[in-house]
C-alpha cells in the first residue's frame, strides 16, 4: 500500500468511555476528517455536555483546518456521538457543510433499535448525510480515502483506509487486549474473524489504528493509538498466527456470554442511530428489569 500523500493524523484519546477519537488531515490542502467522535453523557446526573467534543473543535480551529466528513465507524454502543453536534458548530465557519457518513448497513442497527426504543421512523430519516457504499473512495483534499466493510462487532461496522494507515474502529483491538465482543443484535465472531483476518493480509508496515484501548497493567505504558500488521500478527492475544477459527469463535462466544451490557448502551444506542440528534421531545427511554414474580406484576401493570 503505497501513495505519495501521508495524512496528517492527530489521536485523541476520551479516558471515560477509552475511546480513541481522530482528525485525520491533507497535509496540502487542510481539509480534514473526524473519526468516532464522542459527547459527554454523565449518567448519575442524566446530562450530556460538549467538553470532548469542543476540544476537537479547538484543535481544528488551532491548525485551521476544513472539515469536509464527519466519519462514524459504526453505531456505538459504548459512547454517544458528537457527529451532529459538531456539523452545527463547524458548518457556519465553513464554506460548506462537513457530512456525517457511516456505513450503508445502519438501516440494519437503525430497525433494530428504533423499534426496541419506540423511536419514531421520521427521526431515523436521512440522519447521515451519505451511506457508504462497501469499498467506495472518497477524498479528504488530495487524500483518496476507501471503506472497508469489517463486521463482526455490530453488522454496520467499516473502517476507513487512508495512506498506509487502518481507522479499525472495533473491528480489532491493540494485541494484548485482542478483540471486541460479539453479542450485539447482528454480530458474529465468525464475520469478526474474518474482518481481523482481512486486515492481517495488508502488507506487515500498514499502521492500525483501534477505537478503544484499555491497557492491561503489564502494559507498563499509556494508551496506544495503533499498531503494525506486523504487530497484530505476530501478538494479538485472541487472533495471532496460528490460531484456529473455531478455537477463537468457540471462545469469543463463551466469553461474550459473561458480559454485562455496556454502561452507556440505551442512551447512546438511542442518540447515535439518529445519527447524534436528541429524540424530538428529549427525552430517552430507559428500559427497567425486574426478577421473580415483580417481573410479571411488571407486565400486567400491577406495579
Amino acid at each position: 500500500m503505497t501513495t505519495s500523500i501521508q495524512p496528517n493524523i492527530h489521536t485523541i484519546f476520551e479516558p471515560t468511555t477509552c475511546t480513541w477519537q481522530y482528525i485525520i488531515a491533507c497535509p496540502t490542502t487542510s481539509h480534514a476528517a473526524i473519526i468516532d467522535s464522542v459527547l459527554d453523557f454523565n449518567p448519575s446526573s442524566n446530562t450530556i455536555s460538549t467538553t470532548t467534543a469542543d476540544s476537537l473543535l479547538s484543535l481544528v480551529e488551532e491548525h485551521k483546518y476544513t472539515i469536509s466528513h464527519v466519519l462514524e465507524t459504526h453505531a456505538h454502543a459504548d459512547h454517544l456521538t458528537a457527529s451532529y453536534y459538531l456539523k452545527q458548530r463547524l458548518s457556519p465557519s465553513q464554506t460548506s457543510s462537513p457530512k456525517i457518513c457511516i456505513g450503508k448497513r445502519i438501516s440494519t442497527v437503525q430497525s433494530t433499535f428504533g423499534a426496541k426504543f419506540s423511536v419514531p421512523p421520521q427521526e431515523l430519516e436521512n440522519v447521515f448525510d451519505h451511506l457508504w457504499d462497501d469499498n467506495e473512495k472518497f477524498q479528504i483534499g488530495d487524500l483518496t480515502a476507501e471503506v472497508l466493510y469489517l463486521p463482526g462487532h455490530t453488522p454496520d461496522h467499516v473502517g476507513y483506509k487512508i495512506g498506509e494507515n487502518i481507522f479499525t474502529g472495533d473491528s480489532i483491538f491493540n494485541p494484548d487486549i485482542g478483540s471486541a465482543r460479539c453479542d450485539f443484535p447482528g454480530g458474529d465472531a465468525n464475520a469478526l474473524w474474518g474482518s481481523m483476518n482481512r486486515l492481517f493480509s495488508l502488507p506487515e508496515e500498514v499502521k492500525l489504528y483501534t477505537g478503544h484501548d484499555y491497557p492491561p497493567a503489564e502494559r507498563g505504558e499509556k494508551e496506544l493509538a495503533y499498531t503494525t500488521v506486523r504487530d497484530q500478527r505476530e501478538r494479538n492475544k485472541h487472533v495471532k498466527v496460528g490460531t484456529k477459527e473455531a478455537e477463537f469463535v468457540s471462545w469469543r462466544k463463551e466469553r461474550d456470554s459473561g458480559l454485562g451490557e455496556p454502561r452507556l448502551l440505551n442512551v447512546a444506542l438511542q442518540i447515535n442511530v439518529r445519527g447524534g440528534r436528541m429524540p424530538g421531545d428529549g427525552m430517552l427511554l430507559l428500559p427497567v428489569k425486574g426478577e421473580g414474580d415483580l417481573v410479571g406484576m411488571m407486565r400486567s401493570g400491577k406495579l
